[in-house]
């Protein structure tokens, strides 16, 4: 029939493919594994951004708020990781050092500088959470549950970055691509290593 290539592809717009015996699943484990990693790299940016700014400069209080947060987010998946047998980054030591060295030099730089940070960082990461709840749809509802949640989080965290002058700072445009392209190789690379 002529009409049946055209009936075949309406019905497949409305309906999802069916998952088989044998077809992958969506790898939850590389999931968490990423995202403990990232949720630890982004508490030491801060951790490092603090260092440096201390408690007294008007930025810190935000800072700090966003670190709470991320610390959150952090113990949500470590736990998860537990729970469910996963194994951490090889990375870990490297997250913690170069995390730290980001926020500690971005702080230095100043104040918009430490939010231009910020701002890329979860440019990223609301990106890569788009893809994991479109990854997941209706399966693993705790897991897609806390990703909704840590996703609204983040988003408000680059607001907030925005509103308190991340893209006056100078060379904005360079340093965000520069720490965006860091935040997906270090993604790439947590998912396998």
């Amino acid at each position: 029939m002529a009409d049946e290539p055209k009936f075949e592809a309406a019905v497949a717009e409305i309906e999802p493919p069916r998952r088989l015996p044998g077809d992958p699943g969506v790898d939850t484990p590389s999931m968490i594994r990423v995202d403990q990693a990232g949720e630890f790299g982004a508490a030491r940016i801060y951790a490092g951004q603090l260092a440096v700014m201390g408690s007294r400069h008007p930025a810190a209080s935000e800072i700090a708020r966003m670190k709470q947060q991320e610390q959150r987010h952090l113990d949500t998946f470590d736990r998860l990781m537990t729970e469910r047998q996963v194994r951490p980054t090889l990375l870990s030591p490297f997250w913690d050092t170069a995390g730290f060295a980001l926020g500690a030099v971005t702080a230095l730089m100043g104040p918009r500088a430490a939010m231009a940070c910020t701002a890329a960082v979860e440019t990223e990461i609301d990106r890569h959470y788009g893809e994991q709840q479109d990854a997941l749809g209706d399966s693993d509802h705790e897991l897609r549950a806390h990703i909704d949640d840590f996703r609204a989080e983040e988003q408000e965290h680059k607001e907030t970055a925005i509103a308190h002058g991340a893209e006056d700072t100078f060379g904005y445009p360079v340093m965000s691509a520069l720490i965006r392209a860091g935040c997906r190789v270090a993604i790439a690379a947590a998912k396998r290593i």
